[in-house]
């Protein structure tokens, strides 16, 4: 990644910390990135009795992990460290489990996104730790990125009560 640590008007954290955060907010933004793309691919993809609620709830998830996403890469950039959000970007780094295409039962739904949830806090939440010891501005930003996605991991798991078969 191309920095711009040079400019005067950044956050003064030295160029290590600087590239290391920098590091940290750019695997959350690309996990960010790649489960707006998987949750679109379930937005389209879900079908069953749970169909309507989840196809809303799965527009909303999205939106807001776009704007989690744009956050993220603003705090980046704030720093002096330019991120990149690009299909070839997100394909190389992500750890994320791809979708297979077709149809998926609403509980299926529930479950893959309760798994990715979860998987994506967690790291997160390591993140934050580095974080902590580096800037504690992005450090700030991570914070607010968990708080989102534990609070949406409460309202997808609860739905599991009513997963059909699981």
């Amino acid at each position: 990644m191309a920095s711009i640590a040079s400019a005067p008007h950044l956050p003064s954290i030295g160029s290590h910390a600087r590239q290391e955060a920098g590091n940290q907010l750019q695997a959350t933004l690309v996990e960010l990135a790649d489960l707006a793309l998987i949750g679109k691919q379930l937005h389209w993809s879900v079908v069953g009795a749970l169909f309507r609620p989840l196809h809303l709830q799965l527009d909303e998830l999205v939106d807001a992990w776009r704007d989690l996403s744009d956050t993220v890469a603003e705090r980046a950039v704030a720093i002096g460290f330019w991120p990149d959000g690009q299909s070839s970007a997100i394909t190389a780094a992500s750890g994320l489990r791809q979708l297979e295409r077709g149809p998926l039962q609403d509980h299926a739904v529930v479950r893959e996104l309760t798994t990715r949830l979860a998987e994506i806090a967690e790291r997160v939440r390591e993140r934050i730790d580095r974080l902590g010891e580096l800037d504690i501005g992005s450090q700030d930003v991570l914070i607010e990125v968990v708080r989102a996605l534990e609070e949406q991991l409460w309202m997808i798991r609860a739905q599991l009560s009513t997963d059909r078969g699981s």
